[in-house]
């Protein structure tokens, strides 16, 4: 819009000035209408102008209204300018937010996933130091112990965060949600075109599925004659 407007006030300044100049050099070229009807040894290119041929009050006003459209024109090229160099400005803080939230975007995610780490190393560090050769059974029961906590930590981590995992058992085969491995005939109480097993777990974020779950879709098994 800035721009627009001042090409339009050029235009109008350039108007002004070319009427201006055009009215002035009428007014020198007047005829000489009576130079004829003198005597024929009068030499009709020695006469003075006229003393009236000063610049006429429309002209004076054209040449004020010239002047205050050309300071209108500075005018609206320094605002211009400024919003030129605003709309950059944004432009670049945009851009930096835009890059900080690609790099800090897992920053909250990395910081509960990091518990998860402390977790599993005290759980290594535990079975390393304490457990005496030939004790299997304590040994497997650290582990265990040490597993069921690392589960249960991650569960809270990914539901905290929105990460949820779907479990597609007898749900009907869905493309968008279920990656098809093989055919399995229907077993008893199990519907054809529905999951009968699942190979790998699938997993949404906050609805959108990020992993589809792979597995085995029920068909009807076809009877021999």
């Amino acid at each position: 819009m800035a721009a627009r407007a001042l090409w339009a006030g050029r235009r109008r300044v350039q108007r002004l000035l070319a009427s201006s100049a055009a009215s002035q050099s009428r007014a020198w070229l007047r005829p000489f209408s009576t130079a004829t009807q003198r005597t024929a040894g009068e030499d009709c290119s020695s006469e003075d102008p006229p003393d009236g041929l000063g610049p006429s009050l429309a002209e004076r006003a054209l040449k004020l209204k010239a002047v205050k459209l050309e300071k209108e024109v500075q005018d609206l090229t320094v605002r211009y300018q400024r919003a030129v160099a605003d709309g950059e400005n944004i432009r670049r803080r945009t851009q930096r937010c835009v890059e900080d939230a690609k790099i800090f975007g897992i920053q909250s995610f990395c910081k509960d996933l990091v518990e998860v780490a402390d977790i599993l190393e005290k759980t290594t560090e535990c079975i390393s130091e304490e457990t005496e050769p030939g004790d299997q059974k304590l040994t497997l029961e650290k582990i265990f112990r040490g597993l069921a906590l690392l589960e249960a930590k991650l569960k809270s981590v990914f539901a905290k965060h929105g990460l949820e995992k779907m479990t597609p058992i007898g749900d009907k085969y869905d493309p968008h949600e279920h990656e098809l491995i093989c055919h399995v005939p229907a077993g008893v109480g199990v519907q054809p075109g529905t999951v009968a097993l699942v190979r790998q777990d699938g997993y949404k974020l906050h609805g959108r599925t990020i992993r589809l779950a792979q597995v085995e879709v029920a068909v009807e098994s076809q009877r021999r004659l």
